[in-house]
């Protein structure tokens, strides 16, 4: 690796930070407690006003993996669609 190269995880939008919280079956308020940030900030996330980047998107990648949630688009869709509405 070179001087400067970083490994990164996924990109987090929009759709794959709703589809965790989903996959979590936590609300904005009890993920952004779980992260210790504000629900505002879980719900920009989800809206694409900004996105997770820095120690976010890492503790992001950290609590995916631990809940067995996959990137995939297929996964980010079912979890969607089992969920329907927001909890």
């Amino acid at each position: 690796m070179k001087k400067g190269d970083k490994k990164k995880g996924p990109k987090w939008d929009s759709d794959k930070v709703r589809a965790l919280r989903r996959h979590l079956r936590l609300t904005q308020e009890q993920m952004a407690e779980e992260l210790g940030t504000r629900q505002q900030t879980i719900s920009e996330w989800e809206t694409g006003m900004y996105q997770p980047r820095g120690p976010s998107a890492t503790l992001l990648n950290i609590v995916a993996e631990r809940a067995g949630f996959s990137y995939g688009t297929d996964q980010a869709k079912q979890d969607m669609q089992d969920s329907g509405q927001d909890p």
